[in-house]
């Protein structure tokens, strides 16, 4: 019997796998490579990325991960909010600036203020909603933040706007992989938050690409992780746990004493059968938006306008942000070298409206757009189209009413994974980290017991 069997191999079920590493463990994954939505590769001094790209810093989960596995990780360089839209680039100065800016007319213009300081007073509002308490349990604070405004839409909160005004908040919003009308208000609000708040949050990046935290991971743990390994139920006997999955065609069992299910909601509502009958409700209720990314190595030989911005939003355009991957790479060397890296980002409806077409379809929208975007001087060397059909879980009006059950602990099968949470990849992680402690406490009071 192992002490503990991880279902799932991506951020979260590696990093309850890091912590547990100690013990006796084995990790299933679906697939046949580890990671899930982070994905990334090598290409010379630069990498390819299509999943998540930047990373929590000091303090956090993800900081105590990436130091524990030895990860390099550095602030982003270069501006990180960039805007194309109606023909003009911005690449550097306020965000508070760009209504008076772009070319728009002037009903879009007035109602981009009045709509832009409707929502300003309401992310001054939830900067103090998610201000960690004294004392306050992890918990507590991330209900709080689910509650906030989440009895509406974020549609229904800014109201009709006009297509320049809708379309320049459009890129914030639909980070989530979920569209205006889908996501809640609150949701909505605290991605305002993030994106004005520079330097707080989400602003680190992976040195050498978000794959090295990975499958850095996998390698440490060794042949303990087995990939291709599909479960199909996980039920609870009186003192374990046990998964049966399929692989290579032939059908298994394994018994363990826990099990750190850190699968998409979907999954986990689907194969832990006999899990407490609101929890299992809770994880149906779950939903999860699509994104289609692209890589782009690109092979131009001097300096692009581009080079000190790390993000642009794009409105209006077949993807809603253009991310330099190569922002680390330039910001660490002295000359300007040859190439460069770009990832596009679709998500919500920019993505339903490509998930059906062929990579050559997407690649050559996207490589017109890009054209567009970042003018003369755009040359590409390899490009790949990755298609997300469960992108990310979101946070939809009611969300918060589900976050009591899903939170509930005293079952054998431990939940971990980003839709717990509204921070992606530091949820993934956080929770991963949760999980693992709570076996290992459990592990270690049955072993004292015991004696």
């Amino acid at each position: 019997m192992k002490d503990v069997i991880v279902v799932g191999g991506g951020l979260a079920g590696l990093a309850a796998g890091w912590r547990l590493r100690h013990q006796d463990l084995v990790l299933l994954e679906s697939s046949h490579r580890i990671g899930g939505r982070i994905r990334s590769e090598r290409r010379g001094k630069y990498w390819l990325n299509w999943g998540g790209h930047v990373f929590a810093g000091p303090g956090s989960s993800t900081d105590a991960l990436l130091t524990e596995s030895g990860t390099a990780a550095v602030p982003v360089p270069g501006f990180l909010a960039g805007l194309s839209m109606n023909g003009k680039l911005l690449l550097n100065g306020r965000i508070e600036s760009y209504p008076f800016r772009v070319p728009m007319s002037l009903s879009s213009r007035v109602a981009l203020v009045k709509t832009g300081l409707k929502v300003g007073r309401q992310v001054l509002r939830y900067a103090n909603i998610v201000r960690q308490r004294p004392g306050e349990h992890p918990d507590a604070r991330q209900q709080r933040i689910y509650d906030f405004e989440n009895e509406r839409s974020f549609r229904d909160f800014v109201g009709d706007l006009p297509e320049d005004a809708e379309a320049l908040f459009r890129p914030t919003v639909t980070r989530s992989a979920a569209d205006p009308h889908e996501l809640s208000a609150g949701a909505g609000i605290g991605y305002f938050s993030l994106v004005w708040n520079i330097g707080q949050g989400l602003s680190r990046g992976i040195v050498g690409g978000p794959s090295t935290l990975t499958e850095g991971i996998a390698a440490a743990l060794g042949d303990r992780v087995q990939l291709g390994a599909e479960v199909a139920e996980i039920v609870h006997k009186r003192d374990s746990v046990v998964v049966r999955y399929r692989r290579d065609g032939v059908d298994h069992e394994v018994e363990g004493r826990y099990v750190v299910l850190a699968t998409p909601a979907t999954v986990a509502h689907r194969v832990a059968v006999d899990l407490p009958a609101d929890i299992r409700e809770a994880l149906g209720k779950i939903v999860y938006g699509p994104y289609v990314s692209a890589a782009f190595l690109t092979d131009e030989n001097s300096a692009r306008p581009w080079d000190k911005a790390y993000a642009i939003a794009t409105p209006k355009r077949s993807f809603n942000v253009v991310l330099n991957q190569a922002s680390l790479v330039r910001g660490s060397e002295s000359t300007r070298q040859p190439g460069g890296s770009i990832m596009t980002f679709s998500p919500a409806s920019l993505a339903r409206t490509l998930l059906a077409k062929s990579d050559k379809e997407i690649l050559d929208i996207y490589t017109r757009d890009l054209d567009q975007v970042l003018g003369r001087g755009f040359s590409v060397a390899e490009a790949h189209v990755q298609r997300w059909e469960t992108g990310a879980p979101y946070c939809f009006p009611g969300r918060g009413a589900l976050q009591p059950a899903l939170r509930r602990r005293g079952s054998r099968v431990l939940l971990a994974g980003d839709y717990l949470g509204t921070l992606y990849t530091e949820t993934a992680i956080h929770t991963g980290f949760s999980a693992a402690d709570e076996v290992a406490s459990h592990l270690a009071t049955a072993k004292e017991t015991a004696r």
